[in-house]
């Protein structure tokens, strides 16, 4: 593991190059983190991953854990507790390393192998929805995490969440599943009511729907988070 080029910068190591690992790791960047290397497989995630960390090599998840002070853990969840039990078994996890996921319904106890090893476990969960390109970097700023870790070191985890231009929410482990249904209700019932309207208006034949939906949909939004603000909730217009 390479040691950091300054104090306070870490060299970061990203699994898996779907839509949330390359943007978080480019806000990374920006906030003056070395990105060591990017695992990516097929020719899609290569691409993505020469777009938004462009300079960073291609490693073999070996190899790219050997060079990082943070692993970056951006795999579906289904794949997550057996890649990270299956590294532990080839002795791939090092003492003091972080190691970071992104799964919503996941704590820091999927990571228990690697802690076994003595790396520190780290769980945040970014509450939008990403496109994997550069529009999601704006986006991050003023994005609810929730960040998960053992206490001592939840410190960590929410100074990462602010260096990515994100708030930093405190979720238990215990919380972890009920968060991830809340998650899971708000991205599957909006994406269904908005694809629901939009092909009503298109089989009467109305032309742009999205378009003409938009600001009812957005005003919607705005309206019922006001409704359920309590008194400390400040919201920003839905874009």
């Amino acid at each position: 593991m390479t040691s950091p080029q300054r104090s306070g910068r870490l060299g970061i190591g990203i699994i898996g190059a779907g839509r949330v690992g390359p943007v978080l790791g480019a806000a990374l960047a920006g906030a003056g983190h070395a990105i060591v290397g990017v695992s990516a497989v097929s020719e899609a995630s290569r691409e993505r991953a020469e777009v938004m960390l462009p300079g960073a090599p291609i490693l073999d998840i070996p190899q790219l854990i050997e060079r990082s002070e943070l692993v970056l853990l951006a795999v579906p969840s289904d794949q997550l507790a057996a890649l990270v039990s299956g590294l532990a078994a080839t002795g791939a996890w090092q003492p003091g390393q972080l190691v970071m996921h992104t799964a919503a319904e996941f704590g820091f106890g999927v990571l228990a192998p690697a802690l076994a090893a003595g790396a520190i476990p780290l769980a945040i969960h970014p509450a939008m929805s990403f496109t994997g390109s550069s529009i999601d970097i704006a986006r991050l700023s003023g994005t609810y995490f929730a960040v998960t870790a053992p206490g001592p070191v939840l410190p960590i985890g929410q100074a990462l969440v602010v260096e990515m231009g994100g708030e930093p929410v405190v979720i238990s482990e215990s919380d972890r599943a009920a968060y991830a249904e809340a998650i899971e209700t708000a991205t599957t019932f909006s994406s269904a009511i908005v694809e629901q309207a939009t092909g009503m208006l298109t089989s009467i034949g109305v032309e742009g729907p999205g378009r003409m939906l938009a600001p009812l949909i957005r005003s919607s939004v705005e309206n019922a988070l006001q409704r359920t603000a309590g008194p400390d909730d400040v919201f920003l217009p839905v874009e």
